[in-house]
């Protein structure tokens, strides 16, 4: 292994004394932006405005992926503003600050379509509510991340904020499930409109109080952070410096690929879930509460089993015993029910669901860990090669990563859906029967096809480098020169 070269210039470096663990919880809640704002909610949003508000599959995953373009845009210009401003609340929180509200008000118009739009009407308010959405929600979540970054230097550590976020985020996708499919969506109402601009107005209240708790409790540790010198040059003129510099990170780009390519399978098979629940496997939907509870559990069982592995092994195989975790979850049951072995329906159907939830939920919370614990190590590696910090950036590629790669999921899902025929008149009728090789072709894209697109991205992340010694050393390295004011 290379030795550490002397670093190229000072830079700021995380504060050394660590957060309380009320800091830690107070940062946390804000992960409900995420895990609730967009993770909760793409697969209610998916399924309303398809099956049953009848907009055509093509149309919905063409709306949704219209922020695509605004998230090129919007995740690299916000992680730029956050890791250069300058303010008596640090460079972070302001911006969550301004986010907060947007983000309640745009998640509750997206669910609240005015009646009796045609088509292309509706597919504008879908277009331009999930572009707001998605914006906010990197104004938001852009800094925050960052911030938690910089909660914690050393390799164990920040991997314990990372785990603070999200059981945070577990517990936003409990409590969006269990009141939607409880109470919104019971007795069959999640093939009927009228209960989702409620549901929608419910998650934007709940989003709320979370974000606006998290920046309550973290805005003395925000503003004690190291602030960045005055920067030269306006952003249009330094954005692209920066964004190509930190694509010369190798580790970041393995990163962001791997992130883009996994994401892209997340968000195909999350948007064909309730299609296939229903429509394949015969639940109910009040039954699809107990496959997310099973899921989160799971996810709950990773993050807490994450920290503990990490003794053990690198954060890189964690990824991938969390990667094949997920796969087997797209695969076994799914090419079981293809090849005729095993079709349970109804209620039969609903505990082999839930173990296989409950799989890929660990290895989602494997991954969930590990995977933003090492783009901030990356980050460290960055600073060591390039003399300045760059977590809003670094952050801005995971973010954007996620959302863009999951919008071309569901872009994919919705031309699928008319590829395969699915008929638009049976969304709203409950119990319809759907053609036997409609139901085929619905499987096989929504697990075998999910899990090849996750095998390239295990195939890129194998490329990744940074290990607990190379990190220990780079530490070292950044802890021996000067702080930057």
């Amino acid at each position: 292994m290379s030795t550490i070269e002397d670093p190229v210039g000072p830079a700021a470096t995380p504060l050394e004394h660590k957060p309380s663990a009320l800091v830690k919880l107070s940062y946390s809640l804000g992960q409900a932006a995420q895990s609730g704002g967009f993770d909760a909610a793409i697969a209610f949003i998916f399924f309303y405005y398809s099956a049953v508000l009848g907009l055509s599959g093509a149309l919905v995953g063409a709306a949704l992926a219209v922020s695509l373009a605004f998230d090129a845009v919007v995740d690299p210009v916000v992680g730029s503003w956050s890791d250069n401003i300058k303010s008596r609340l640090g460079r972070r929180l302001p911006l969550m600050i301004v986010a907060a509200p947007l983000i309640a008000i745009s998640v509750g118009l997206l669910f609240s379509p005015p009646p009796d739009l045609g088509q292309m009407a509706l597919f504008g308010w879908l277009a331009v509510m999930s572009v707001a959405a998605r914006s906010f929600i990197s104004l938001f979540n852009v800094p925050y991340i960052a911030l938690g970054a910089e909660m914690a230097s050393d390799y164990a550590g920040r991997t314990s904020v990372v785990v603070y976020r999200a059981l945070a985020g577990i517990c936003a996708g409990v409590a969006i499930n269990a009141v939607g499919y409880s109470i919104f969506f019971a007795d069959g109402a999640l093939q009927r409109p009228e209960g989702y601009p409620g549901f929608g107005w419910f998650v934007a209240a709940l989003l709320m109080v979370c974000m606006t708790l998290c920046c309550l409790g973290v805005r003395r540790y925000a503003a004690a952070l190291p602030q960045p010198d005055q920067v030269p040059h306006a952003m249009w003129k330094r954005l692209p410096g920066e964004v190509a510099e930190i694509f010369a990170n190798r580790s970041f780009r393995v990163l962001f690929i791997s992130a883009v390519v996994v994401f892209i399978a997340i968000g195909l098979n999350a948007s064909l879930n309730n299609h296939a629940f229903i429509f394949v496997w015969r639940l109910k939907s009040e039954q699809l509460q107990f496959i997310g509870y099973a899921y989160l559990f799971g996810i709950l069982l990773g993050v807490m089993g994450a920290p503990m592995l990490q003794k053990a092994m690198e954060k890189k195989n964690i990824v991938l015993i969390g990667f094949v975790m997920l796969i087997g979850n797209w695969v076994v049951l799914q090419t079981l029910m293809l090849m005729g072995v095993y079709i349970p329906v109804g209620d039969a159907a609903l505990l082999p669901m839930e173990i296989n939830s409950f799989t890929a939920g660990i290895g989602v919370g494997l991954v969930s860990v590990a995977y933003p614990s090492m783009m901030g190590d990356a980050a460290d590696e960055h600073e060591h090669l390039f003399g300045r910090r760059r977590e809003g950036l670094y952050f801005s590629g995971l973010g954007f990563a996620g959302k863009a790669a999951t919008g071309l999921g569901v872009m994919v899902a919705g031309v699928a859906l008319d590829l395969i025929r699915f008929p638009e008149d049976v969304g709203r009728v409950v119990g319809a029967d759907l053609p036997a090789d409609v139901q085929f072709r619905l499987v096989l894209i929504w697990g075998p096809v999910a899990a090849i697109i996750s095998l390239v991205a295990m195939a890129i992340f194998a490329a990744y480098r940074i290990t607990r010694a190379r990190h220990d050393e780079i530490t070292r390295a950044l802890r021996s020169r000067p702080a930057r004011g």
